[in-house]
């Protein structure tokens, strides 16, 4: 028996892994894009970030009908990505297909419906057709739309922002590699936020079924193809299995992602660069605790850690320097409304492992104001603390060059 993606060393598992796979169908034309960008900016010694968004979805047939997914909308990374660009960073938005995007990001998924910011301007006096009035932006939304609008115009007209979507976690990988390979020209001004929500399980290819898994039985001529019955559990997505009366069950079984963390920071990424991951957790136990894990596994440069009920107002930073652990919130008075954050959660985690009682953040609030809420978005606080973090990267690399 071969052995799990697991249990190989990484350089193994990264030739086992990407061999499995068919490169995705526009990993040519975003490579072509991408090295047009990284040459650019590269010409004009300009920092870029790839940061990544949105979730991944794990497929459970090769023609896919259903697969895994999480909640991740790319919030956090479309959110950071806009900040990154204030800062003078240029942008590869690696980001899951039709999830939020920098700047539309205010209105595409607003709890109004994106019209509702629009009306029709009067008819002009003495038109031939008084149905042909103008589209316009609302009086209250004039100054909110037209400061976004800059923003991403500027962006664009420039060539700071680059859009390159993927699905599923096999795309997800592919992309990130090739990413990573071509930003070696960038050296220390390289720097990687990885900010999507990556699937921690997946069904190998040579046990993917090809069709539909099937959800009744099929007569015996139709078994031997298809995902009901055929030849043993080890080629197979699922089966069903008979439970007490005529009801059915799905059983999957997942084998872990390799964990390609090491490979970007010593194989694919450029000497010198910048890489960040973050840890989601539920449990405020846990947090510091599991950030701290993967800070030393993967040997990276900084592990933002949040939890799902406080993300919003809270993450702490965990790096190898000292000092090593240190907590980021919005100040309350400035914290926005969150139907799914636990407000009585802030500062739980830090308490959990055994550290002294939460305080505001230390950094100035007024230097991070959020682009269009009313509230303070704690994006606009890891932002520009960050940049700080790789400002004594590059110094020091460029010291330690002759």
């Amino acid at each position: 028996m071969a052995p799990a993606l697991g249990d190989m060393e990484p350089a193994e598992a990264e030739s086992v892994y990407f061999n499995e796979y068919p490169p995705p169908k526009a990993l040519p034309k975003h490579e072509a894009l991408a090295r047009a960008f990284i040459e650019l900016h590269v010409e004009a010694n300009r920092r870029v970030v790839l940061v990544t968004s949105g979730g991944t979805t794990v497929p459970l047939e090769t023609q896919t009908v259903r697969f895994i997914d999480n909640f991740s909308a790319g919030t956090r990374g479309a959110t950071s990505a806009e900040y990154f660009l204030q800062q003078g960073y240029a942008v590869i938005f690696l980001h899951r297909q039709y999830s939020l995007l920098p700047y539309s990001r205010h209105y595409s998924h607003s709890t109004n419906c994106f019209l509702d910011f629009m009306d029709e301007a009067p008819p002009v006096v003495g038109a031939a057709n008084q149905d042909d009035g103008s589209i316009v932006v609302r009086d209250e939304y004039q100054d909110q739309m037209r400061d976004v609008l800059r923003k991403y115009r500027y962006a664009k007209k420039n060539n700071r922002l680059l859009l390159l979507p993927f699905t599923t976690v096999a795309e997800y990988m592919f992309e990130l590699r090739s990413m990573a390979k071509l930003m070696r020209p960038l050296g220390p001004n390289a720097l990687f936020y990885l900010a999507a929500a990556v699937s921690d399980f997946f069904i190998p290819r040579n046990r993917m079924v090809e069709h539909k898994i099937q959800s009744s039985e099929l007569p015996p001529e139709y078994e031997k193809d298809s995902a009901v019955g055929g030849e043993g559990d080890e080629i197979y997505t699922g089966e069903n299995e008979a439970e007490p009366g005529s009801r059915k069950k799905l059983v999957i079984n997942l084998d872990p992602v390799p964990k390609f963390l090491h490979r970007l920071v010593d194989g694919w990424a450029p000497d010198g660069s910048m890489v960040v991951s973050f840890k989601l957790e539920t449990d405020p136990a846990l947090l510091v605790y599991k950030a701290r894990t993967a800070l030393q596994r993967y040997s990276h440069h900084l592990v933002i850690g949040n939890l799902l009920s406080t993300r919003k107002w809270e993450v702490v930073f965990i790096t190898p320097d000292a000092p090593h652990e240190r907590w980021i919130r919005v100040p309350k008075a400035r914290r926005s409304k969150s139907i799914s954050g636990v407000e009585d959660q802030v500062g739980l985690a830090e308490i959990k492992k055994g550290g002294a009682a939460p305080t505001e953040t230390r950094q100035q609030p007024t230097q991070a104001e959020g682009p269009v809420d009313d509230g303070l978005e704690i994006e606009g606080l890891i932002i520009p603390e960050l940049v700080k973090l790789h400002d004594k990267m590059i110094e020091k690399k460029n010291k330690a060059t002759p």
